[in-house]
């Protein structure tokens, strides 16, 4: 990897912190800019996964005193491991070239998810004004299926388990986000443990991108926090839009 390479990693690693701090979606920026430096797609998402890790853990480290009861995180965190590990065994056994033409459309529906997500808040702050509580098993399977969209695309799925928690669960919004933010971290930590066993990381793209996002997490906790969340989105929604589009045209099309 040349120097100009590795210094495109970098500035991709402190995005990626930056916004995932302050309006989310930002390891959509890490895996396109994998990519853009020639990792190809498959091991590209490998590497953004167990780059990003280390951010989710500190997440949860910041938000543990706010997290629910025990029995309420041991209700939910079975779901959330097995849809994970399906994501991530699925993500494992799709062909390279299957992947490569996959890769257009997911980095489009993370693009979609991060755009709806003013829409999801609404749903979330209306979901207080609900009553009577949905049957556990509804929980339970919602859970799972974005376990199973994080350890397969990723992208965007902190803003899927939010709103599933959000709107299934009477929880004040503190605690809805810790339990998010636990949630992340399990799903991601079985998607590590199964991509660095079975699949193919590029540990130069993680030794890169990893503290970058770390830094980048200070720098928009403390700088990036003072400008409207909405634009730095919309901005992200772009970026991903017109990377999806082009890898449609190169790829598919």
């Amino acid at each position: 990897m040349d120097p100009i390479q590795a210094t495109l990693l970098v500035a991709a690693g402190v995005a990626t912190g930056a916004f995932n701090a302050v309006a989310g979606g930002g390891s959509l920026i890490g895996f396109s800019a994998l990519i853009a430096v020639g990792i190809p797609p498959l091991s590209a998402k490998f590497t953004s996964t167990v780059a990003v890790f280390p951010g989710n853990v500190a997440s949860v480290a910041g938000g543990f005193r706010d997290l629910p009861p025990g029995p309420d995180i041991r209700n939910v965190l079975p779901a959330a491991v097995l849809g994970g590990v399906l994501g991530s065994v699925l993500l494992l056994v799709t062909p390279t070239r299957v992947f490569d033409m996959l890769v257009p459309f997911l980095v489009l529906a993370a693009s979609a998810i991060l755009a709806a997500q003013d829409r999801l808040d609404r749903l979330v702050r209306s979901s207080a004004l609900r009553q009577g509580r949905p049957h556990p098993a509804t929980l339970q399977v919602s859970i799972g299926l974005g376990g199973l969209y994080g350890g397969y695309i990723g992208a965007g799925f902190g803003i899927v388990l939010i709103a599933v928690l959000a709107l299934l669960q009477r929880e004040a919004l503190t605690r809805t986000v810790a339990m998010k933010n636990l949630l992340s971290a399990v799903i991601s930590f079985t998607a590590v443990v199964l991509f660095v066993l079975f699949g193919t990381v590029d540990w130069v793209g993680v030794a890169l991108l990893a503290p970058a996002t770390v830094v980048g997490g200070f720098v928009g906790a403390r700088v990036l926090r003072r400008l409207p969340g909405g634009p730095l989105r919309a901005v992200v929604v772009a970026f991903g839009v017109i990377f999806g589009l082009v890898l449609l045209v190169r790829n598919v099309l």
